[in-house]
This record gives C-alpha cells, structure tokens and sequence, in this order.
C-alpha cells in the first residue's frame, strides 16, 4: 500500500498548478522532455495499448510552421512557449502490442474492429495526454492545453507519412510568475458526481 502524497506534492500538481498566460524565458532541455516522457509513459491504459505519440516543437522554425492551423486567440501564448507539444495518437497503436501486451492475440482483435481501434486509440491517448500535465507539473513544468485548431491542417503540416491523428496541443514551459491567472471556478462534488 503506498502512502498518499504530501501536501506540497497535491499542491504543486493540482492546487497551485495553473495554465500560464505567459513563459519565462528558461529553456527545456531535451533531457527535461526525455525525462517527461520517461514519467508519462508509465501511466495505465486498457491492454497496455499505449497509442498516444508526442511531437515536440523546440525551434521558432517549427513553432512558426503550426500558426496557419492555431485559431487566432491561440497563436501568442502557443507561439511563445518553449515547447509546443503535438499531443497525437497512432490509429495503428495495435501493431505494437505483441510486445506491450501479455494477452495473446490481442493485436489481431484490434486490427479486425476499425471502429473499436479507434475508440481505443483516442480514449488512451486521451489518458496519456492527461498523464503528459500532470508528469510536467512533477517536474516543475507548467502546461497550457489548446483546442482552438485545425486538425487537417497540423496532421498535414507535420504528421505526414506518420499516420499519427492529432488530438490536442499543449504550450509547454517554465511559468512567468507574474502572468500566471486566479483559479477559475469549478464545478462541486455533488453538482458533477454521483454516489451509488
């Protein structure tokens, strides 16, 4: 039985944790996004299927290269961050799963249900996404999730020959201190939950 994390911990993850409105100007390593994915990856998903793939964009060259795709209330803060992160998911995720899975013919029910396969692949992609704010927040890292684009556009411009969907983007970076926005209000436990 593990012990449930400290107050510090709960603090920086969720509490004091926001979507900044702005970067400092401290870069991210490729050490830093090595160690990030080493930490996210090891998140559970159904079958182990592990579909999600993540493109980081690190130059001004390839940051530039998304903002025909970005809706316009999105381009600033996307554009400045250190890191632009493509959050995709592979619609083929089940060729990999002779090696990820311990059930047998796990592979071949996914590749016979197109529809299935793909449910699966957005849902546990839509995990590890999940899994890629919260192992940025474990390493000190702020996120802010974008929605606001054009998903034909970003697939053509940088999945290519991959085969990779895309499912969200993320600004990725060190917060500014100074731009970082109230808590917005969230919903209470009985108005969103139920208890049966």
């Amino acid at each position: 039985m593990t012990a449930p994390l400290d107050e510090t911990s709960l603090d920086q993850l969720f509490r004091h944790a926001r979507s900044p409105r702005g970067w400092s100007d401290l870069p991210v390593e490729r050490e830093t996004l090595v160690a990030l994915y080493d930490l996210l990856k090891l998140g559970p998903t159904s079958g182990n299927c592990c579909p999600a793939r993540f493109v980081f964009l690190t130059s001004d060259d390839m940051k530039e290269r998304l903002r025909p795709a970005l809706s316009s209330g999105n381009i600033a803060l996307c554009l400045q961050a250190p890191v632009v992160v493509l959050v995709c998911h592979d619609p083929l995720f089940f060729e990999h799963l002779p090696r990820l899975s311990r059930e047998a013919d796990l592979r071949n029910w996914f590749a016979a249900d197109v529809g299935l396969s793909e449910e699966t692949a957005f849902r546990n992609g839509s995990l590890q996404g999940g899994y890629l704010i919260l192992a940025s927040r474990a390493l000190g890292l702020s996120v802010a999730p974008f929605s606001g684009f054009d998903s034909y556009a970003v697939e053509e411009i940088f999945l290519g020959d991959t085969g990779w969907r895309i499912n969200f983007i993320a600004g990725l970076g060190y917060p500014d201190a100074h731009a970082l926005p109230e808590r917005a209000m969230r919903l209470g436990f009985d108005e969103s939950c139920l208890v049966l």
